[in-house]
């Protein structure tokens, strides 16, 4: 590895300005190298950010950041862009708490002007930028960086057709590296490797020209398109950038570079999807450390338990929208490609594509990571739940996912679901119970109905071979006790047993009640622990409006509210959580075991309080 003389010179993009394109060419290698050795220690997002070194380089050098300013669209890819701009201090840090994220975020640092995280979404917020400042009459620079697996999102189609309609100035480079986290796919992705095959014939850096027997898509919908280029030679980047830069014409620029995903570091150039998200590995083999554990994850779990009943049922089909090894269906597409659908990063399509499906007679599971099933919210209601179609959702990384922060946690999926007529949520305690979901789910053939299952390892519980239907809407009670009932919706089971028996040395009789069913409820079994118990606490890890709303809303309507009944929920904090360990995030929020005791204790002492203050009143009137 070279030393690290010029990066130690670059605090802040000013300190790049003087250099020429050999110490510019220096500093991405020592970039490079700093990139690697920073996510060997800490884990992270490797493959995007080391095909962006000389780009982010060359964007720094010829832009006055951050008065011109860089939108790296899903943000993954920004760590280069963080060390040389006045956080490198920081950058062992990232995706830990209290550190640096692992995605730009605007109340980090004034060269992170927009928060991303989710794909597709640089274009339309960039094209606000340059309108916004052309309205106040300042002239500043908009550069929105989409890599090509991002461009298979329909919202960044719908931007490139609104900024070319507007004329506004907007710079975007398209990072095309063939893989977004997986290979891209669909006929788009076709289109740009013929623009780049097209382009190698017109020599070196090219620009296409309107005159061109065949124009790009780009062009056509008002881009000057500018391509393909170099993206790992400065020299070739910095000369398009001051090109594209001192052409005073209005109008969006689209450049198209080249690049190569993990370019300079061996095993990710040779494993991309591998090295696109990855925890601390050896710099010279990049190998990970042995793990001991062989709990499998809930994942694998879900991904194993499909096949079994994709083996028994050839409707069942699997839908990924660009996260194949992410959610398991990679196993899955390698037994039946036939039956497996990458739909890229398009979720709204995704969730519409499944509805077809499903009203087709197949029966399709839609796998996908709770953050981004929000992204299809007007889908699922339209064309799924309207329709009552029976299309299977299965929600992964639902609760708190870590690392990953405020953008990538599953908060809110109950409570946008829970909300619609005819669907059915679960919810399983350990990865026993999720096998008997996936058989529930491939079962159901006349409601939509999804599972929700959080990131990492099972709790090691006896596995059957095959998951077993499960009646709808009914809960199950795993200890009976007669004063306080703790009622649970998913992964919060296992704090609650635990609770149960810190609350029976304490004298304080227990129940607890796995509820599996956030709709339907089991209205008899709630209805029962109300009028049973002085006191009902339900737990989640979701958001408000969730589980807790959906209990009390029956219990209201049965009239409990009116009755000497004690009440409480323990949810999510309102609030968007920072990045740092699941069980760190878990314990911040309230939801650990000792956190039940408390609420119990608590609840009770204020019953006991009340009961002690009314009796003194009566006497007094007496």
């Amino acid at each position: 590895m070279s030393s690290s003389k010029l990066l130690n010179q670059v605090r802040f993009p000013k300190n790049l300005k003087s250099f020429n394109s050999g110490k510019l060419r220096q500093l991405a290698d020592e970039l490079r190298d700093e990139v690697i050795d920073v996510v060997s220690e800490t884990g992270g997002h490797l493959g995007a950010s080391l095909g962006v070194v000389e780009l982010t380089v060359a964007l720094h050098k010829v832009f006055d950041t951050p008065k011109d300013i860089i939108i790296w669209d899903v943000g993954h890819q920004a760590y280069p862009h963080k060390i040389i701009t006045g956080r490198r201090h920081r950058i062992r840090t990232i995706r830990k708490g209290g550190g640096l994220s692992g995605f730009t975020k605007r109340s980090e640092s004034e060269y992170d002007p927009f928060g991303t995280a989710h794909a597709s979404t640089s274009i339309s917020a960039g094209l606000g930028f340059s309108v916004a400042y052309n309205i106040q009459n300042q002239t500043r620079y908009v550069i929105a960086v989409i890599g090509d697996g991002a461009l298979t999102g329909g919202m960044a189609y719908e931007a490139i057709n609104h900024a070319g309609s507007l004329g506004y100035k907007i710079i975007v480079v398209l990072n095309d590296n063939k893989m977004s986290i997986a290979p891209p796919v669909g006929a788009l992705a076709n289109h740009l490797v013929e623009l780049a095959e097209e382009d190698k014939g017109n020599g070196k850096g090219s620009t296409r020209k309107k005159t061109d027997k065949r124009t790009s898509l780009f062009e056509q919908l008002g881009f000057k398109y500018n391509g393909t280029i170099d993206g790992h030679n400065v020299d070739d980047l910095v000369s398009e950038l001051e090109k594209v830069k001192s052409d005073k014409e209005d109008g969006p620029v689209l450049i198209h570079i080249l690049t190569e995903k993990g370019k300079g570091f061996k095993p990710a150039e040779q494993s991309a999807d591998k090295f696109h998200g990855v925890g601390q590995f050896d710099k010279k083999t990049g190998q990970a450390p042995t793990k001991l554990a062989n709990v499998p994850s809930f994942t694998k779990v879900f991904s194993d338990s499909l096949i079994k009943e994709a083996h028994l049922d050839s409707k069942i089909v699997g839908i990924t929208a660009a996260m194949p090894s992410g959610t398991g269906l990679n196993h899955f597409a390698k037994i039946f490609p036939e039956r497996t659908f990458d739909v890229g990063l398009a979720e709204q399509h995704g969730v519409t594509f499944a509805a077809g499906l499903a009203a087709g007679g197949v029966k399709p599971f839609v796998a996908i990571y709770s953050t981004f099933l929000q992204r299809a919210f007007d889908q699922i209601v339209h064309d799924v739940a309207i329709q009552n179609l029976p299309v299977r959702f299965a929600i992964d990384r639902a609760g708190y996912v870590g690392a990953d922060g405020q953008t990538h946690c599953g908060a809110f999926d109950v409570a946008y679901l829970g909300c619609l007529p005819n669907f059915i949520l679960m919810a399983p305690a350990d990865e026993a119970e999720l096998m008997h979901m996936v058989a529930t789910a491939a079962a159901m053939d006349d409601h939509p109905i999804a599972f929700r299952f959080p990131r990492g390892s099972g709790l090691g519980v006896e596995l059957p071979y095959r998951g077993e239907l499960l009646p709808i809407g009914k809960g199950r009670i795993l200890r009976e006790g007669t004063q306080v009932a703790l009622l649970s919706y998913g992964l919060p089971l296992e704090d609650c047993l635990i609770a149960s028996q810190t609350l029976e040395k304490l004298d304080i009789s227990t129940t607890v009640v796995d509820a599996r069913f956030a709709k339907p409820l089991d209205k008899e079994l709630i209805c029962y622990l109300a009028a049973h118990h002085e006191l009902l606490i339900t737990i989640e890890e979701g958001s408000i409006g969730g589980f807790a709303s959906q209990v009390l809303s029956l219990l209201s309507e049965n009239g409990f509210m009116d009755s000497s009944l004690k009440l409480r929920s323990m949810y999510m904090p309102d609030m968007f959580l920072d990045q740092d360990k699941p069980e760190l995030q878990r314990e911040y929020a309230g939801l650990h075991h000792t956190h039940i005791v408390e609420k119990v204790l608590s609840s009770l002492r204020d019953t006991s309080e009340h009961n002690l203050l009314e009796s003194l009143a009566i006497s007094r009137v007496e």
